[in-house]
């Protein structure tokens, strides 16, 4: 079921499948993917209760081997609608019989949505409903349109970091989990990072550690065409490789794929995050479209 907001500045799509950011409009453009499948047939779906890959579909809890798909579950469920007004709407999953085969520990999981002004703040409540401590991931994975693509041109624009530089990044290589041991430097025209149609050649590039707080995409002529801000301290880069896809996606997540060949317990599972029972995560992204004209 879809869902309007709109601020006078902004006007925004959801759906309560998935709790998905569906369409983000501004002076009738619009800046979100629109899920064409023979690109990508999504917009922007949460990652939960993990991001990425485990190792050979499988993680153990407390030696008990279960399977998840890649970045979890909830970006293909139905989230039920807990309250919705004209800039600001919320929705709600809940552990079941179907989450805790794949999943065993007991959750709730709210996702928000908030107008402000030229901003899009995605709000994330995550709850610890069991009485066991519970480990989880959780990421996002939304997709923009290039400003001014044209197909027949390599060149994409820039990627603008804050002034952040000397940045470094991994890959995700084999079986779609991560390569921890190289690392490779973000090669940068001073503050920015051209984007063209081979930088994802080796699929995403994960900037880790925290290096970086926001992710500006830039025009060719390096004016913002809109900025991603988050706390988390990973942020995944990507657009379909080979494809010439119209998009690139801005990923902030707490949590990446597993290291190749791990094989521990989940608690023990890179960039985890736990909670004890009761016990709340709270956290807050946002999309700002700055005012520019074509």
């Amino acid at each position: 079921m879809k869902k309007t907001l709109t601020n006078g500045n902004l006007t925004v799509e959801t759906d309560t499948h998935g709790a998905e950011l569906c369409s983000i409009r501004k002076n009738g453009i619009e800046y979100l993917w629109q899920a064409d499948p023979a690109f990508w047939g999504r917009h922007s779906p949460v990652l939960f209760p993990i991001v990425g890959r485990v190792w050979e579909n499988t993680y153990r809890v407390n030696g008990t081997g279960y399977s998840l798909p890649q970045h979890g579950f909830a970006r293909d469920m139905e989230f039920s609608l807990v309250s919705g007004q004209q800039d600001e709407i919320w929705f709600r999953l809940e552990d079941s019989v179907e989450t805790l085969a794949k999943y065993p520990f007991h959750f709730r999981l709210e996702i928000g949505y908030k107008l402000t002004g030229n901003q899009v703040k995605v709000l994330w409540k995550v709850t610890n409903t069991g009485n066991e401590t519970m480990y989880f991931q959780i990421g996002a994975h939304p997709a923009f349109y290039f400003p001014d693509f044209d197909p027949s041109a390599e060149e994409r624009g820039y990627f603008h970091f804050g002034g952040k530089t000397g940045l470094e990044y991994i890959l995700v290589r084999e079986k779609g989990c991560a390569d921890t041991e190289h690392r490779f430097p973000v090669r940068m025209d001073g503050e920015y990072l051209p984007v063209d149609t081979h930088t994802f050649d080796a699929d995403a590039l994960v900037l880790d550690r925290k290096q970086v707080t926001e992710v500006t995409l830039c025009r060719q002529d390096k004016s913002p065409w809109l900025r991603v801000g988050f706390d988390a301290p990973l942020v995944g880069l990507w657009s379909p490789p080979g494809k010439n896809a119209p998009f690139v996606c801005i990923e902030p997540w707490y949590g990446r794929c597993d290291r190749i060949g791990f094989s521990g317990e989940f608690r023990e599972k890179d960039e985890i995050n736990s909670l004890p029972p009761e016990g709340t995560f709270s956290s807050v992204y946002t999309i700002e479209i700055p005012d520019c004209r074509k």
